[in-house]
């Protein structure tokens, strides 16, 4: 197997998808990433979530497999089930993850894990391409005053990520098992004890990536900030041994916050769905304020539908166009910001499309 790539992107390896879009034809995304459901069990202080409220539809189970059906139907490769709502809060979560490996998906879950049931574990981890556990402490207090909870859901989520890890080996299972830290310069105290605890509990990473704000500065993230936090997470980098890795998400994070594209390619190949059922380019224009990017929501309409109408492309357009402008009109580091570097590029003449060297990196679907 390829290496995991934590700070980039996959886009290469679906080289024909993308001379495709260079030439204008209506290409289905490589990867879809959304949630079954807008709640949560958490309150985290940091939460983009907060700045994502839409008119909410029901997510029952036959408009969950209405979905995952038609996403394979199109030519979908991958679904990951983060975005804006902890999925655990559905109560079609499992079968949801069935139903798209089922259809020839990949499967993937970002969680903080505390809804995932011990009992059943085994039967989802074998179908799972990764399950990525958010925890920003390695300390229970802090653990419950960063993540809004109780300090005892940091020792249940640890005795899950414990009880996967030891699936994972005595099934030996190709699952990816990893920790993600959403960093702030205020939890820098918390950079080391996770490097630790990733690789006492076994997991096959823990990474350090940047909060996200919108245009507005909502969350009120400081980016200046990070440059004086180098040199601890640099120091984490190096609890690194053998197959664990500790990783920075070091582009995003030295950004400042900034872009330095002006049009957005990127949700042609990742789109974004709410846990609403809403289809919107990403998760920065989930807001209701955004509803003239919003294209339609899975409760109402099938996505096969969706994704063939007009307004599907309308808005794609839209984004791409000289009438938006990334730098200016939307939330900073989205899903989406790797892949827009590369094609901003691409368009002008800065990169090309050469064949990707080495073998096929790990996750590929999820570019």
């Amino acid at each position: 197997m390829g290496e995991l790539i934590f700070d980039g992107h996959k886009l290469l390896w679906h080289k024909k998808l993308i001379e495709a879009w260079l030439k204008g034809e209506r290409i289905p995304p490589i990867t879809i990433d959304c949630s079954l459901t807008r709640r949560c069990t958490y309150r985290c202080i940091y939460c983009y979530g907060t700045l994502q409220a839409n008119d909410e539809k029901k997510m029952t189970r036959d408009v969950i497999f209405r979905f995952l059906d038609d996403a394979a139907e199109i030519g979908v490769k991958a679904v990951s089930l983060v975005s804006d709502g902890e999925s655990t809060c559905s109560p079609y979560f499992y079968d949801a993850i069935h139903r798209g490996k089922a259809n020839g998906l990949d499967m993937a879950v970002g969680t903080n894990g505390y809804l995932l049931q011990e009992d059943r574990l085994e039967e989802i981890l074998p179908v799972l391409t990764y399950i990525r556990f958010n925890i920003s402490a390695a300390d229970p207090e802090r653990y419950a005053k960063i993540h809004g909870c109780d300090a005892k859901c940091y020792q249940m989520v640890s005795r899950i990520i414990k009880k996967c890890v030891k699936i994972k080996k005595e099934k030996k299972l190709n699952v990816t098992i990893g920790l993600q830290m959403v960093f702030l310069p205020e939890f820098a105290d918390q950079v080391i004890p996770l490097a630790k605890l990733g690789r006492e509990l076994g997991a096959d990473y823990v990474i350090f990536k940047h909060c996200s704000d919108d245009e507005l500065g909502s969350l009120g993230v400081d980016y200046s900030k990070y440059q004086k936090c180098v040199d601890i997470l640099k120091e984490a980098e190096k609890y690194s041994k053998g197959e664990y890795k500790v990783a920075v998400k070091w582009s995003k994070i030295l950004s400042e916050g900034k872009r330095r594209y002006s049009r957005c390619y990127g949700p042609a190949f990742i789109m974004q769905f709410s846990g609403s059922g809403l289809v919107a380019p990403c998760g920065m224009l989930f807001n209701e304020k955004y509803a003239k990017y919003h294209i339609g929501n899975i409760a109402d309409k099938s996505f096969k539908e969706i994704w063939k109408s007009e307004r599907y492309w309308e808005v794609l357009r839209l984004i791409s166009s000289e009438k938006f402008d990334a730098k200016t009109m939307c939330g900073g580091l989205c899903l989406q910001h790797k892949v827009n570097e590369f094609l901003w590029d691409l368009k002008h003449g800065r990169d090309s499309l050469e064949e990707p060297k080495g073998e096929s990196p790990m996750h590929v679907n999820f570019v």
